[in-house]
């Protein structure tokens, strides 16, 4: 496994596991799998009402905690910000049964995000968490929070595939020093992303499944990625991409699939905003 460096020096896996649309009752099994697969990093969320399951595996995987880097996320909160960001962030680690997260994400760039990340800033202080970041955050929102808080986001997890390559994005963050994560790295297949002829060439060069190609083009542009399944045989596939190399040539020919534009949602939408700005979770 290869790590990156987050600029308060915390090391983090290039490569994790995500539970994103992972049935809660599904979730403890994938994730075991997952950790006996080899993955360390664990990706969850408390809009994905699956913490808990998350959390037991973990407790009985046998796995020190040392080893492992556990990323959870903040939804949209109520005023007070932080108040409630505080509760959120006990609410979680009591449901993932750990005393501290690797990794707390903002989840949604809404509602008192100075709040928010103020309660995101003392729990980091106060040990809780290792590190904070946020996510779907774009440039204009990241810098805005970078410029006008004392802690600079360690991490931004956005949408970041072939088709939406972010590369405005990744300046910015690198050059402020935030990591880049991606979700959504496979598209979830749309655009028939797994039949691509440039990604299917580029992978029988290789001896590579189109997965395969797109995580290590991931992991060459130094973008940290958490790919999903419930097959322990795509499991050991997606964490088997680190002994071959895409050549300048072809990450040349994955440059040219971009198209710019979101194939999730956006971020900008009036409508959009609204209905995350007024969702709200139970607990």
């Amino acid at each position: 496994m290869q790590h990156v460096t987050l600029n308060n020096g915390l090391q983090m896996p290039i490569l994790g596991f995500g539970v994103f649309q992972i049935d809660a009752d599904k979730t403890e099994q994938a994730v075991t799998q997952a950790l006996e697969a080899g993955y360390r990093l664990l990706d969850t969320a408390a809009a994905y009402g699956n913490e808990e399951a998350v959390g037991h595996a973990i407790k009985n995987s046998g796995i020190p905690r040392e080893e492992l880097f556990v990323t959870t996320k903040l939804w949209v909160q109520d005023a007070p910000a932080q108040v409630n960001t505080r509760r959120a962030l006990e609410t979680s680690l009591a449901r993932l049964g750990l005393d501290h997260v690797d990794l707390y994400l903002m989840h949604q760039p809404y509602g008192d995000v100075y709040g928010q990340w103020r309660a995101m800033e003392a729990a980091q202080r106060e040990g809780l968490t290792r590190a904070i970041g946020v996510a779907n955050f774009y440039p204009d929102r990241l810098l805005d929070l970078i410029l006008n808080n004392e802690i600079t986001p360690q991490v931004n997890q956005i949408e970041t595939h072939p088709f939406f390559q972010r590369n405005p994005d990744h300046t910015l963050m690198r050059e402020h020093r935030v990591q880049h994560q991606a979700w959504g790295g496979f598209a979830e297949g749309k655009n028939d992303l797994f039949t691509n002829a440039v990604l299917a060439g580029i992978g029988e060069a290789h001896g590579k499944s189109v997965a395969q190609v797109v995580l290590r083009w991931l992991i060459q542009s130094d973008i940290v990625t958490i790919p999903k399944s419930v097959n322990p045989d795509r499991m050991a596939q997606n964490i088997d991409v680190f002994d071959f190399q895409l050549t300048e040539d072809q990450t040349t020919q994955i440059a040219a699939l971009d198209t710019g534009t979101t194939l999730f949602f956006d971020h900008h939408d009036p409508e959009m905003v609204a209905w995350l700005s007024k969702r709200r979770l139970d607990g």
